[in-house]
Parts: C-alpha cells; sequence; structure tokens
C-alpha cells in the first residue's frame, strides 16, 4: 500500500475540517434556536410573574390596617411550690 502524498494529505484533512465546520454549523444553529425559545419563556414567565405580583398587592390594599399588633401576655404562672 502506497504512503498517501502531501496533496492527498492535505485533501482529507480539508474534507474533515468541512466536515466538522458543517457541525458546528448545524450545532450553532440548534443553539441560536434554544436561546430564542428560552428568551420567549423567560419573557413570558416574567410577565407572568408581573401580573401575580399586582394581582398581591391589589390583595394587600383590600386588607384592613392593622394599628399595633396585639400584646400577647404569658399565662398567669401557678407557683404551688
Amino acid at each position: 500500500m502506497a504512503q498517501p502524498t502531501q496533496i492527498e494529505q492535505i485533501a482529507e484533512r480539508t474534507e474533515r475540517l468541512l466536515v466538522r465546520y458543517h457541525e458546528l454549523q448545524r450545532t450553532n444553529a440548534l443553539l441560536t434556536e434554544q436561546v430564542a425559545l428560552l428568551s420567549h419563556e423567560r419573557e413570558s414567565l416574567k410577565s407572568r410573574l408581573a401580573a401575580a405580583r399586582a394581582r398581591i398587592d391589589a390583595l394587600l390594599e383590600r386588607l384592613p390596617e392593622i394599628s399595633s399588633p396585639p400584646v400577647v401576655r404569658p399565662a398567669p404562672r401557678s407557683d404551688a411550690s
């Protein structure tokens, strides 16, 4: 079996580089699509969070004001000893 010439070796390496390049392009396209989907999901979640906060704020506004917290007094001790 003859040793491949330098030109054949370069051609083979170039072919491998092209295959790798196309693989990376496909991977990059998939990752770009994932980033877009996740960005959309993030924006949707932020919107839902803001709506939930607004509903909680509205509920808090409806609660009556408490002037001071109730005083909790300890039960009387029975010293029978």
